[in-house]
């Protein structure tokens, strides 16, 4: 990871002084962000004069913000009011002038999640997909199974989120809005001293005010507001203290920070506590109606009084099992009735449907034989009053069970947004930057370059630079990176990371949702809602899952009712108390109730949810469920070497001296006039000298003097340092100075290329003194890292933009055969190409930084060392880390994942297909075995838990190779 803080801080936007309030002379930036833009093709545009034109045309329409006409690419783009204008308007406006207007080549396009309720099975999400996508407005949505969550992009001129909300409720499920596009950062405060509407509306004209917000929301009942802002130029301590200036005698107003419940634990544990009370209460119905049904006639005389009859043949068992039975079917088992309805009107069917079938063929039909038995003196008849209330029984169980098990699956999810602090140490500094005083505050009122203390054992609470101290920071809850990592001055910190023996001084750079923790809680969340092209195999079978399974039960209770009618199969297979029409409605309510198309659903995206959220963890972020099936077909590696294969960062190897100037003074000599130089070599140097010095008991980072300063591109720089004239570079610069280069110094020059480092000659006063081998090293566990690459039958690519000596020495260290070198980016994608083109499943390992044609160009792009930028968009898996273990842990958890998938598609599908036949009574001629109802229903219960459960188990991921302590190259000067 990039340690070193080449940061460029962004300053204050909005200069704050203590008595600043809100400005009503200020033009709210609430109308000023309540534009939209709007793009359309031109055609006709030959030159200058004609954009000019349209520009005056369309700049004076009502309403019209701005426009910017492109000549050459003949676009025009205009920001506007939408209520006082549209994009019809200013179409026909430009088109009035002779000119022909494509159709709109850009709609404004919203973004909205929500969590949907009420999801059981792949039929579900499919149901709300298209009720959603016919939608008017509706570009794109995207349903999550086991996240329970959807994610819709829309037109905000044809459509809102309240139709979009309405339309999955009418489609028979509930739905509330999560966030929305517009709420990135945003800050929950609860109002004081607010006495009356007229209160809450000033309150809210002020804050729309304030430059930097974009949205205020109020809660009247509540008191509660919620500011939408952007922390580049404002902050929630500056919200604040505008409420409170907002205020005038005798009225006070204040506010505080109010944190609300959240939605997804409180809802999650919402649902397992109503599926734990269904349960229980069905029990309480169903315990008796399973004794006086199966239990007690079995023990005479104990239940001898269940078969006391009340009228006719109806004896007092049936009459209390069917008024036991009834609040378990028709209240408890209402919410199947509701699914099942809902699913038919909208053309599907899902598990519903075949409980619902199922409970009701049994609960009817023993209604039939108590009003038989009630009628009749003479007619016997067997209810199954106890397979409908067991067969409820058993699901909410299942249910149960199963919510609680998907809630595990984003354990660690949950775990890393718990990793901020609640408080931090806000620093009060002059204007010598000292530090006044200390104020404790919570962190989600920091603003961008407040300055804070973290002292020994405190959590980091948001992203920052260190500007004082040092210490060591364990990065591993981010990162993955076991070994605590030193911080210094200059050096980059991420919230969330735990601070462990020095205290440091830390200037903010991201808040709210930009930090680090926030960006990875986002990507995380967003590959969980991603479906993986694995679940189509679900998706497909899922479309005639439930009519088969009708079909099937029908034919199945049709088979068995025709044979026992024409005395098939022998009468003693025919149950006591049962007739051959009673014997083949179980066996057709057994088909019904054990097939499960909730398992088939859930196989694919809670094995994805548990990954990506354990990849997290590991310092791996897995951009959804395509990235990880792609993955786990690599067949062939790229690396990039600089950055990726070594440290990118080049330091002195090897020294030698040429004279009897000793290796001190020479590169005091050397850094003194390499000082001033930006080149990497120059900073490798001057770093080299500072640690030469301390081995020589020397602390001092100060260099020697130097002027007349020039740099000689290409070539090396020369000054004038302690009255000596000082030349470092290579060899055509000693030419430019007509320096004699010696033999010695030829024959090291030569060693030095052959080993591919840089070397740097020193010349003082015109004599070679000395010569630095420069390299960038290696990463220790690179060659480890190729070599279990090639176990696991992944050969390994190196493209770069170096020369061929020192790729081809750098490959044959690291253990890479296969080479190309001084390519450009560009030409690193057609490479990738042409592999492409041989059938390889191809992966390319990159920085992030010059390598997205790369990232993008293969099946699977991995940013390494991404660090804080977690929002690499041409890659598929961001490594936070630089360790190359990091790829080998991507693409191994992409495998393990994959089969952890088909295992649980065996268990689905396997179930199935050994279940039905079973049920429908295959072995009950040959072993007089059979499954009744309600142990059927069980086993549909059990198979939807088996597969969270096994999905579950990836949460034992172990990385396969870990890289504790691995020795470095060699450090060591050559002294000669």
């Amino acid at each position: 990871m990039d340690q070193n803080g080449g940061n460029h801080l962004k300053e204050p936007l909005l200069q704050v002084d203590g008595s600043s309030g809100a400005s009503p002379a200020r033009a709210s930036p609430r109308k000023e962000r309540k534009t939209r833009k709007v793009m359309f093709n031109v055609r006709g545009i030959s030159c200058a004069s004609c954009a000019v034109s349209i520009e005056t045309v369309v700049a004076g329409l009502k309403g019209v913000e701005s426009i910017s006409v492109a000549t050459l690419q003949g676009q025009a783009v205009v920001q506007y009011r939408p209520e006082e204008t549209d994009a019809r308007t200013i179409k026909e406006a430009i088109e009035g002038l002779n000119f022909e207007v494509d159709e709109l080549q850009e709609q404004e396009i919203a973004v909205c999640r929500l969590r949907i309720k009420g999801m059981a099975c792949t039929s579900c999400s499919e149901s709300v997909e298209r009720a959603l996508q016919m939608v008017p407005g509706v570009k794109k949505a995207v349903v999550g199974l086991a996240l329970e969550e959807a994610k819709v992009h829309f037109d905000p001129n044809i459509t809102s989120r309240d139709l979009i909300i309405e339309a999955i409720e009418d489609a028979g499920f509930g739905a509330d809005l999560i966030s929305s596009g517009d709420d990135v950062n945003k800050v929950h405060l609860k109002l004081e001293g607010v006495s009356s509407l007229e209160d809450i509306e000033l309150i809210q004209s002020v804050l729309e005010s304030v430059e930097g917000v974009n949205n205020v929301e109020c809660d009247t009942v509540g008191q509660t507001i919620i500011v939408a802002y952007d922390p580049d130029v404002t902050g929630p301590r500056l919200l604040i203290q505008c409420i409170q200036d907002a205020s005038q005698p005798p009225k006070y107003f204040n506010a505080s920070l109010y944190s609300p419940p959240k939605q997804r634990e409180a809802e999650r544990h919402h649902e397992i506590r109503n599926y734990r009370n269904q349960f229980l209460w069905s029990c309480l119905f169903s315990v008796p109606v399973f004794m006086f049904s199966m239990v007690l006639p079995m023990l005479s005389p104990f239940g001898d009084w269940l078969f006391y009859k009340v009228c006719n043949n109806m004896t007092i068992g049936m009459l209390l099992r069917w008024l036991l039975c009834s609040p378990v079917q028709f209240i408890i088992g209402w919410r199947f009735y509701v699914g099942a309805y809902h699913a038919l009107k909208r053309g599907y069917s899902n598990m519903d449907v075949l409980v619902a079938l199922g409970t009701n063929a049994a609960y009817f039909y023993s209604v039939y034989i108590i009003l038989k038995a009630l009628t009749s003196d003479s007619f016997e008849g067997q209810d199954f009053f106890e397979t409908s209330v067991m067969l409820i029984s058993f699901i909410l169980l299942g249910k149960y069970l199963e919510v609680v098990a998907k809630g595990k699956t984003s354990d660690a999810l949950s775990k890393l947004t718990e990793l901020a602090p609640e408080t931090a140490c806000l620093l009060n500094l002059d204007k010598d930057g000292n530090a006044i005083s200390e104020t404790e505050i919570s962190t989600q009122l920091l603003q961008r370059n407040d300055v804070i203390k973290i002292v020994p054992g405190e959590k980091v609470p948001v992203d920052g630079v260190v500007i004082k101290g040092q210490s060591h920071v364990n990065e591993s809850m981010i990162t993955g990176e076991a070994r605590p990592i030193a911080k210094k001055p200059g050096d980059k910190v991420i919230g969330g990371t735990v601070n462990d023996n020095g205290c440091i001084i830390v200037k903010v750079t991201h808040v709210g949702s930009e930090t680090a923790l926030s960006q990875i809680v986002q990507l995380v969340e967003a590959a969980q809602l991603a479906r993986a092209p694995v679940q189509k195999l679900a998706d497909r079978i899922s479309r005639f899952f439930v009519p088969t399974v009708v079909v099937a039960a029908f034919l199945t209770w049709l088979g068995w009712f025709v044979a026992g009618q024409f005395h098939i199969y022998p009468r003693e297979w025919i149950p006591k108390a049962m007739d051959s029409f009673e014997l083949a409605l179980q066996f057709g309510i057994s088909v019904l109730v054990v097939a499960c198309p909730c398992a088939l659903g859930l196989a694919t995206p809670t094995a994805v949810m548990v990954a990506t959220g354990k990849g997290a963890s590991q310092g791996v972020l897995i951009k959804g469920g395509n990235a990880l099936e792609k993955a786990h077909k690599v067949k062939a590696i790229i690396f990039d070497k600089t950055g990726t294969l070594t440290v990118g960062k080049p330091s002195v190897v090897q020294t030698r001296v040429f004279s009897k100037i000793p290796l001190l003074e020479l590169c005091d000599l050397a850094a003194g006039a390499e000082a001033n130089s930006e080149h990497p070599l120059s900073k490798a140097i001057v770093e080299y000298t500072k640690k030469l010095r301390e081995q020589y008991g020397s602390y001092s980072d100060h260099m020697m003097e130097s002027k007349d300063f020039e740099v000689h591109p290409g070539a090396g720089v020369s000054a004038n340092v302690e009255g000596k004239l000082v030349l470092v570079g290579n060899k055509r610069l000693m030419q430019e100075f007509e320096v004699p280069i010696s033999s010695d110094v030829e024959g090291y020059m030569s060693e030095t290329e052959e080993l591919a480092r840089t070397c740097v000659l020193v010349a003082i006063d015109r004599i070679i003194c000395g010569a630095l081998a420069v390299s960038d090293p290696l990463k220790p566990e690179a060659g480890r890292a190729i070599s279990y690459l090639s176990s696991m039958g992944i050969s390994s690519i190196m493209v770069t933009g170096d020369n061929w000596a020192t790729a081809k020495s750098i490959a044959k260290e690291v253990g890479i055969s296969t080479v190309f070198a001084e390519i450009d980016p560009v030409g690193k994608a057609e490479k990738i190409k042409d592999l492409q083109m041989q059938g390889l499943t191809v992966a390319m390992v990159g920085d992030g930084i010059n390598d997205s044609p790369a990232l993008a160009a293969a099946d699977v792009g991995l940013a390494i060392g991404a660090g804080t930028d977690v929002a690499i968009e041409a890659a598929d898996i961001v490594l936070m880390r630089s360790s190359l273990e990091d790829v080998i842990t991507a693409i191994d958890l992409s495998r393990k994942t994959l089969s952890r998938i088909r295992l649980n598609y065996v268990w689905a599908l396997g179930y199935n297909v050994l279940g039905m036949p079973v049920a429908a009574g295959v072995l009950f001629p040959f072993t007089g075995i059979r499954l009744p109802p309600w142990l059927a229903g069980a086993c549909m219960a059990a198979s939807s838990v088996s597969v969270v459960c096994s999905s579950l188990l990836l949460q034992l991921y172990k990385k396969p190779l870990r890289v504790e302590q691995v020795a470095g190259p060699k450090n060591d000067p050559d002294l000669v």
